[in-house]
């Protein structure tokens, strides 16, 4: 990749934003092209004719992370924006925030030192948010510097600083902290799989990190200081995981951190009026929020009001309608429901409230290492799952483009037409295979305890998955659980279960945020991403050695290869495809355009039109 960029006056490499798949193919004949490149939205772009531009995202520079954020066309402020979503979010503490509906969420109410702006050309660029720039580097790329900005706020009016910033790097080592992100720790620590090492139980006891890792020499300046270069360091400070937390507001893990996740101090343009967990939020104008220093959020709305629990064909036809409170609705996560989706898609009524648009993550069915031992019988699951019945539960190619293997089309070094099973040539399901397979490992009658949650999708792919195994000669325990826990469920160790859709998503362009986090033994611990639980010493030092690589375009080839001997040789995970989002909203709602870095929506930009 030789595309670069500049931050800080020193000059960065950069991975490309790749475009996204040209063309789809539906049931019934029917083409559409995938996504806008993120600015756009409405019918005009579920035409296309080929690939889009390949874009880049740039660090930005003092200037561009100015406030405020670029002005949408025609928007206003005024009026209430309704969201209705299936699944709520478990996690408001950004320590805790690493599936993407919460990250939508955290959009409006919390801010990190970086962040990714989307202009109205479609152009991406990490900016700082509350620091002044993305970041300057020193010329070995293993001293960051970060400035924060005057008149940033707190909601309760006092004032952010870099004591802040470093409450909220040091309570990332704490044993409560399970759910979120891991890199910045391990990258301090220059151990991965020890971090917590570096400072035992966070900062609740008196201990802090030392100045060699973190300096904070005055109230607006952190330096982070690494044992290895970092150049990814703004990508990963851009996540909602690593937002900013408030030290005095915080609550000790001794005596109820729970209160913090669910009554988090806001420094976003809104705060959290109304929250009933499970059920509904309503956010209302942050008044110590100032848009002169924020790059990335219009704000345009003066309140939220979400709710959940809907289903994809609940909230598909209440926007189909487009009646009352509907006709300002948005939905972050769910796409329309397979039912409707083709009838929408090609009524002309709908076109211009229509979002398309490729998403990060490829659906994966975790295999647990440590109770299905033989891969014979793993091979047998892979062969035997069938990927239609799956996909069809996402509205068929509505929902997706099967999927070969875990790097998705995306991401650098992605090599179309890998099938090491078959299963794009069969997608229904090898049966014969996936027989012949259990019958040689002598493990016919084999059982399973298979899990998923209790949303729309999963509730239609389960029956098809369990009948598939079933009829193979598997015997599967089919059990379900609340979509709000789902993946804290799957995230135990000891959970005792075998397989289970394991979805995961990049966390910025590199494949650095795929195959460590899931597969990088040294990273099992309760609440990691590690789902199947692989423990592969060749396996480990190939991410040691890869991630060592200084050429962008080599470490991508050699991720994608890492990819397939995982795959080939020992099959943790079972892929089926990669997610596409088709997104309607309400008659009233301006400036909706789809984000490829949310996957989803833009929230920072929409607008009720009629305020």
């Amino acid at each position: 990749m030789s595309e670069r960029a500049r931050a800080g006056g020193r000059t960065l490499r950069l991975p490309p934003y790749l475009s996204r798949r040209a063309v789809l193919a539906m049931g019934g004949g029917l083409a559409v092209a995938a996504c806008s490149s993120g600015g756009g939205g409405g019918g005009e772009n579920l035409e296309g004719n080929g690939p889009e531009e390949l874009k880049g995202i740039l660090f930005g520079t003092e200037e561009q992370s100015r406030g405020p954020a670029p002005a949408v066309e025609g928007g206003r402020p005024g009026g209430t924006i309704f969201m209705m979503n299936q699944v709520a979010p478990e996690h408001l503490d950004p320590a805790q925030i690493y599936v993407s509906h919460e990250m939508m969420h955290a959009k409006l109410y919390h801010r990190g030192l970086t962040g990714v702006q989307l202009d109205n050309q479609g152009n991406y660029t990490v900016v700082g948010d509350l620091a002044t720039d993305s970041g300057r580097t020193s010329e070995d790329g293993r001293t960051w510097t970060f400035t924060l900005k005057d008149n940033i706020l707190w909601e309760d009016g006092s004032p952010i600083t870099s004591a802040d910033v470093r409450h909220t790097v040091e309570r990332m080592f704490a044993d409560f902290v399970a759910q979120g992100p891991k890199y910045l720790q391990g990258w301090l620590a220059g151990d991965a799989a020890n971090y917590r090492d570096l400072l035992p139980g966070g900062p609740y006891n008196g201990d802090h990190l030392p100045d060699s890792v973190l300096e904070t020499p005055d109230e607006k300046t952190i330096i982070f200081h690494f044992e290895q270069p970092q150049l990814d360091l703004p990508y990963c400070l851009a996540m909602a995981g690593y937002a900013v937390v408030s030290q005095a507001h915080d609550t000790n893990p001794d005596t109820g951190q729970e209160k913090y996740d669910q009554t988090p101090l806001c420094s976003g343009p809104y705060r959290i009026d109304a929250h009933e967990p499970g059920k509904s939020m309503v956010l209302v104008r942050n008044e110590h929020w100032q848009a002169d220093t924020d790059p990335l959020r219009n704000a345009y709305p003066d309140r939220w009001e979400m709710s959940y629990g809907h289903s994809p064909e609940d909230s598909t036809a209440r926007l189909m309608a487009d009646r009352g409170d509907d006709q300002y609705a948005v939905n972050f996560s769910d796409g329309l429901d397979g039912n409707n989706g083709p009838g929408v898609i090609e009524d002309p009524q709908y076109q211009d409230r229509l979002l398309d648009g490729y998403q990060s993550y490829v659906w994966l069915l975790a295999i647990n290492q440590d109770r299905v031992t033989d891969k014979r019988i793993r091979e047998a699951i892979c062969h035997a799952l069938p990927l239609t019945g799956i996909r069809n539960a996402y509205g068929g190619a509505l929902g997706g483009e099967f999927a070969g293997g875990m790097i998705s089309p995306l991401l650098p070094g992605y090599q179309e037409g890998y099938d090491p099973y078959g299963k794009l040539a069969k997608p229904e399901g090898d049966r014969e295979k996936a027989r012949q397979l259990l019958e040689e490992a002598d493990a016919v009658g084999y059982e399973l305890n298979f899990y998923h949650h209790n949303g729309t999708e999963d509730q239609q792919y389960g029956p098809a998955i369990e009948a598939a195994l079933e009829d193979v000669g598997f015997r599967v325990n089919r059990t379900q659980g609340p979509s709000e826990t789902y993946y804290d469920e799957i995230g135990v160790v000891e959970n005792g279960l075998d397989i289970y859709r394991s979805s995961w998503g990049h966390d910025w362009l590199s494949s650095s945020t795929i195959i460590p986090p899931l597969f990088d033994s040294r990273q099992i611990e309760d609440g990691a991403a590690t789902y199947a639980h692989l423990r592969d010493d060749h396996v480990d030092s190939e991410i040691d050695r890869i991630s060592a690589i200084a050429d962008p375009e080599e470490q991508a080839t050699e991720w994608f290869n890492l990819n397939k001997h995982i795959l080939e040789e020992i099959l943790p995970v079972v892929p089926a495809f990669y997610y596409r989002m088709i997104l309607l909203h309400g008659s009233k709602v301006g400036g909706a355009v789809f984000n490829d870095d949310l996957s989803s929506i833009d929230p920072t930009k929409v607008f009720v039109t009629d305020a």
